[in-house]
Parts: C-alpha cells; structure tokens; sequence
C-alpha cells in the first residue's frame, strides 16, 4: 500500500494502488497554476473539476451514505459508505465503470464472429484533434462509412449492413497524445430479406485506402478553401500512398468475448498503476511495452511533465466514447437482434429458448461481498442489515434523514402540517 506522506530525500520510493492519486494531491495545484494554458480552452474547467473530484474520491468531501443498526444494543459505531467520483481518470471508478458496462452489453451484443480492427491518425493530422476532441466523433461516424462502403461495393441490391461498434482512444502506450478509433466489426451482414450473409475477407489495401479517403475528405470538409490544408492532403496522399494504417488482426467469436474485450479499452486511464515503478515526489519512473519491438522501454521523467502526459487524454465533459452504427444502431439494433436470435434458434436446432434473466448493476455492497467476502453494512454485534439513516452530497447537502421521514409519516398520519410562512 502506498503511504501517504510527502516523500522526502532518503525516503523510500513510492510505487503501486493510490499513486496516480497522491501525485494528483501533491503537485496539481502547482502544475495548474504554470501549465493549464496547454490545453484548449474550452474545456480547461472541466479537467480541474474532474482531477479535483479524483483527488477527493472516497472521502467525505464528496459525500456519503450513513448506517446504523437502530435499536441494537451493543451500540455498533455508525458506518458511512462515502461517494465516488466516477471519474475515468480514477483508476478505481474507471474499473467499476468498465464492468458495468461490459456486464450490460453482453445482452445487446450479438452472439456472432467479430472482428477487432484499430483505425489510425497519422502524426501530421493529430494536433486537429488535440485542439477539438469532439472532432473524434466525426472519426467513428467515417469507420462506419468505410464498411457501409464494402457493402455497396460488394451488393448494390441486396442492401448489406454490418454491425459497428467504436470505442474512441487518445493515448497510445508511451502515453502520447494518438487519437485512434476501435471497432469490432460483425463478421457478417444482413441483406434487405433478413439473410445473413458472410462477409469473407476484407481485402486489407481496401481498409486502408478507404480510411484514408474519408479521413482526409473530412479535414477538407472542416477547412474550406484553405490553401495549406489542400497543400497538407495533397502531401499525405503522396506520404502514405499505401493510405493510413489499420490494424485487423484480432478475431472473437462469442458476445461475452465481445463484450470484455471492448470494456478493456472503454473506460482505462492512460495508465494502469502497476506500470508506474517508482515516484520520489520530483520524478516519475514508468514503463511500457513497444508496440513494435514487443520490448519493455523505461522512462524517468519529472513529475510536471507526467502529469501533462496523463490529463491531456481526460476526455471534454458529455464525451461520447462509445457508437454503434449499422445493426448496432438504435434504429436497427432490436430487429436484428430479433433475427439473428432465430437464426441461432434453427441453425442449432434447439428445442426450447432459454432467456436469461437481465443482469441488473451491481450494488456497492453486492461487489463488496463478491470482493471480500463480507458484508460492507452488516452489524459486527447483532449481525442483521444495518439501515440506511441518512445521506449527504457536497453539492446539495442532506438528500435524506430518517428522523424528517418519521416526522413527515407522523404529520401525515395525524393530519398536522407546518404552518405557511408569511410571505
């Protein structure tokens, strides 16, 4: 467990849970105050609320639900389960999200092959991104657009449409800023009388010209008569005449597999904690893995510039992380869902459908038990269920306290109400 003291000359280094959030504590205020005119304006605000939020998760300073086992004589201190700040910055709530989410999608994924594919940026286009994040949602409506493209290619009659799901990525592995889209492809599509059609092979040059068409028709589209820009398109047609890299290597064949594998890069902060070797309150020792060489590469660098590395990937607020397109859009989903369900149904010859039941969120104290093995709220002398008697938020004070619930029941039942006050 780290140890939360400032760290002094001889102590030892820090490493492990809690890091990210005692640098945050140490030297965000100061980095803020010299370094938040890096990052665009508009959404400046948002990155300081959120680190401040991660620095106060957990506490009381953001709230907290209070327990207590009423009439229990051995009289068992209250206990209070305090707020989170569902941050994706926090590595704890950006964990918790990702189940969720995972757990959810599992029923609205459907049971048939897809394919993982990473569609990329080239570094001359990056800082367009940098500059305007809400840019990168244009980015995944283009991956759709490359494989809507396959389909009319493929069949202008039979009407082909592919399942797409995006996930929006900012940070590559050495933790730079490398906007780059996720998509898990059906490895099929459905034709205009509800057949399901094998997609075969995606011919590899036909990817990455096509990303590279709709990306660089996009930057046009957003620089009107610019000569520079004209200029800039021209250049990178004849850089990368092989057009812009795309990654489709990675196959899985079931929703659960699906599901997981997307929630592996939904939610992550730029880096996982266990990569972070050492900190000593002016340095930061990390490493990772290159992508290329598969080799493990170390870097020690001062903690100002950590921390620009890690809050420049904290996404605008409302950011929309996640699309579904094609069958997985809200118009088509629930029809193909339907269909290919029946497809299943006849290509296994089952005799009767078993529908699971729909998995519900889990309860902080549901995870806690599943976690540790005990019961967060129970009482340590009487063992029953503690009760819930109050909850407060930093923002709007006390939401709920038995004693004003008994009051109210007690009003109401004998018909006496607080007088108007004047005015």
């Amino acid at each position: 467990m780290v140890k939360y003291s400032h760290p002094v000359e001889g102590d030892k280094l820090m490493k492990g849970t809690g890091v990210i959030k005692h640098i945050l504590k140490d030297h965000f205020a100061g980095f803020w105050y010299l370094h938040s005119g890096r990052f665009p304006e508009s959404y400046r605000d948002h990155i300081k609320e959120t680190v401040e939020k991660t620095i106060r998760c957990g506490t009381s300073d953001l709230g907290f639900a209070r327990y207590e086992c009423l009439g229990c004589e051995g009289n068992p201190l209250p206990k209070f389960v305090y707020f989170t700040c569902k941050s994706r910055l926090c590595h704890r709530c950006g964990k918790k999200y990702t189940d969720d989410w995972s757990d959810k999608q599992q029923e609205k994924i459907f049971d048939v092959t897809h394919r993982h594919m990473v569609f990329t940026i080239p570094r001359e286009l990056r800082n367009v991104f940098y500059n305007d994040r809400k840019k990168l949602n244009e980015l995944s409506k283009q991956v759709a657009e490359v494989f809507k493209y396959h389909n009319h290619k493929r069949s202008k009659k039979r009407g082909l449409q592919s399942g797409i799901i995006t996930v929006i990525h900012t940070f590559g592995r050495d933790l730079k800023f490398n906007p780059h889209i996720h998509a898990l492809v059906t490895e099929g599509a459905l034709d205009n009388q509800n057949e399901w059609v094998n997609n075969g092979y995606i011919p590899y040059e036909f990817l990455r010209k096509s990303w590279q068409k709709v990306v660089l028709d996009l930057i046009k589209k957003w620089f009107p008569d610019n000569q520079k820009v004209n200029d800039l398109i021209d250049d990178l047609y004849r850089r990368y005449q092989k057009g812009f890299y795309v990654n489709a290597e990675k196959k899985m064949k079931n929703a659960k597999g699906v599901a997981k594998y997307i929630g592996r890069y939904l939610a992550r902060p730029a880096i996982a904690e266990y990569r972070i070797e050492a900190y000593d309150g002016k340095t930061v020792h990390y490493w990772y893995e290159d992508h290329k060489s598969g080799k493990r590469i170390d870097k020690k660098i001062p903690v100002y510039r950590f921390l620009f590395e890690i809050l420049q990937h904290i996404p605008p607020k409302h950011f929309r992380m996640v699309g579904g397109f094609g069958l997985y859009s809200r118009r088509s989903h629930r029809k193909a869902q339907q269909i290919l369900s029946l497809h299943a149904f006849m290509r296994t010859k089952q005799i009767s459908l078993v529908l699971e039941k729909k998995r519900k969120k889990k309860t902080y104290r549901q995870r806690i038990i599943e976690s540790f093995g005990k019961d967060p709220i129970e009482c340590p002398h009487c063992h029953r269920q503690m009760e819930l008697v109050g909850i407060w938020h930093s923002d709007y004070g006390w939401l709920y306290h038995y004693m004003e619930e008994i009051e109210s029941e007690r009003r109401r039942k004998y018909g006496i109400f607080k007088p108007k006050e004047a005015g």
